[in-house]
């Protein structure tokens, strides 16, 4: 089932269902999207209740469960057992529920997901990457050593871009070294990036690789 990546997991103002949450998570997993929608933001207002029921569905064998459980979770405020939860998603079989971590993470910043984010850069799901990849620059300073230490490791081309591209998004000064080195890159896009991040720290140069 496709979802909707750019909906936004906040917390609803609505007022939340007349049931209990036994009948919401029956509605949380109709199968029908609309119903699971409005079930799943009745859950996040009574997140105490609904926390151990959730954290049951992420073990589901069904990958719709563990979607909606993380789907819900990432609406809930945080706690360390939930950004345990979702930390862990970005490892789920279904690619599905891993973008649905990376979104949720996106939201719920932490530096406690900075090294599963790292690896799933290297996810041959290239939403995926590219989420992974919001989520660690919206980490800012947290995720910048991380991420210069990545770019000297072995990842691929694709993960490499998403690197250059938190890096040049934070726009922290001690990155300027690996966007110097990264804009000598035979790839346009790295080299895009890493000049994006130099004009962001205000330097504004060209770099001309050695011939």
């Amino acid at each position: 089932m496709a979802r909707d990546f750019c909906r936004s997991p906040a917390r609803s103002t609505a007022s939340p269902l007349k049931m209990n949450t036994q009948a919401l998570l029956s509605e949380l997993l109709s199968g029908d999207d609309e119903r699971a929608e409005k079930a799943a933001h009745a859950l996040m207002q009574n997140q105490q209740a609904a926390l151990p029921e959730l954290y049951k569905l992420l073990e589901s064998p069904d990958p719709d469960q563990r979607w909606w459980a993380v789907r819900t979770l990432a609406g809930c405020e945080p706690t360390q057992q939930t950004t345990r939860s979702l930390v862990a998603a970005l490892e789920d079989p279904s690619s599905e529920v891993r973008q649905s971590a990376a979104l949720a993470l996106c939201h719920q910043p932490t530096p406690e997901a900075i090294p599963a984010l790292i690896r799933s850069l290297d996810d041959p799901d290239p939403m995926l990457a590219s989420l992974a990849g919001n989520a660690l620059s919206l980490l800012k300073a947290a995720a910048v050593p991380a991420l210069m230490d990545a770019l000297e490791q072995q990842h691929s081309p694709a993960a490499r871009r998403e690197i250059v591209r938190a890096l040049a998004e934070i726009g922290d000064p001690r990155a300027i070294p690996a966007l110097m080195k990264a804009i000598e890159s035979d790839s346009a896009l790295l080299q895009y990036w890493a000049e994006h991040g130099l004009e962001k720290l205000g330097l504004g140069m060209i770099f001309v690789k050695p011939t």
